[in-house]
């Protein structure tokens, strides 16, 4: 039987006349990556906040380890919220060392020591955390969050601002975290990031929740195809005269279609060829996260 992390159940946040999470309910599984996506104002931040305790919720509620919201669950979750925030001018040592204090762990030296290899910054032990990028400074956070080994780790935005090799180092290790057991919950609009990391996913839009589930639950769909042939009106007529295509639109001088039980290609082209029709290009299209995502929130 699954064991259920968080449960979140009818969670709302208003501010005045604004309503910035609408009776959100959900959970969280252990071993998940699960990804809370959403524009600017879709309300992840907020949730995350009310979360972690830096704020309150107007009403509903939710449960960490089915332990409530008792102060003892925050020892066991490890947080990257907003920009890392550590002194500029300790190293990334001595920066931990006020963390562990803070945190009240004791023999904590070969702790640091342990998650600095794995963030990969062991070798950069000795220098001011002012001279780190923001790939660096993002991996000394997780390092931070990852201290007092947590069961679970909350993570705002983690690649925000990277370029694209601190994107791919991210990626890398928060999947090499979750391989040890680890619960991730990732909030982010960069969808291309958490189609590739996260193995759930949750759907916000203006403080509701749209959609939930597993990724492949929601990256499943019918099989599309691109075709062109060299006599494109005739292809036209052919699929807008048929039972079972649909033409879905047209993209650079191929139509993007659906073939209803048909999912692989050579058995549209052995149709087409059976009616007259002679292809020029045919190949498989599934739709992106972020295809998915726009349709979802413009529905």
């Amino acid at each position: 039987m699954s064991e259920i992390i968080l449960e979140i159940t009818n969670l709302r946040k208003k501010y005045s006349d604004v309503l910035a999470l609408d009776s959100l309910s959900l959970k969280v599984e252990k071993g998940q990556i699960f990804g809370l996506l959403g524009p600017n104002g879709s309300g992840k931040t907020t949730t995350l906040a009310i979360l972690l305790g830096a704020l309150n919720a107007t009403s509903g509620s939710f449960s960490w380890f089915g332990n409530g919201t008792k102060d003892d669950n925050r020892k066991n979750i490890g947080a990257l919220l907003e920009t890392p925030n550590f002194y500029p001018y300790l190293n990334p040592v001595d920066n931990l060392i006020v963390v562990a204090k803070i945190k009240g762990i004791t023999d904590y030296m070969g702790r640091i020591e342990e998650v600095l290899k794995r963030v990969n910054l062991w070798e950069r032990k000795q220098s001011k955390f002012k001279t780190f990028s923001l790939g660096m400074k993002q991996r000394l956070a997780i390092a931070s969050a990852l201290l007092n080994n947590p069961d679970v780790l909350v993570l705002d935005e983690p690649t925000n601002g990277l370029d694209p090799q601190g994107i791919t180092e991210m990626r890398a290790l928060i999947l090499e975290i979750a391989k040890e057991g680890k619960t991730i919950i990732i909030a982010s609009h960069i969808l291309d990031e958490i189609e590739k990391i996260c193995t759930h996913v949750a759907i916000l839009r203006k403080g509701k929740l749209l959609e939930v589930g597993p990724m492949n639950q929601i990256m499943s769909q019918e099989q599309l195809f691109l075709i062109k042939s060299a006599d494109m009106n005739q292809l036209k007529q052919l699929i807008t005269d048929s039972s079972d295509m649909k033409l879905i639109s047209e993209k650079e001088g191929e139509f993007l279609i659906s073939a209803g039980n048909i999912t692989h290609g050579a058995d549209l082209n052995k149709q087409l060829a059976q009616q007259g029709i002679y292809v020029s290009g045919l190949r498989e299209y599934r739709k992106n996260l972020e295809t998915i995502f726009i349709e979802i929130v413009e529905a």
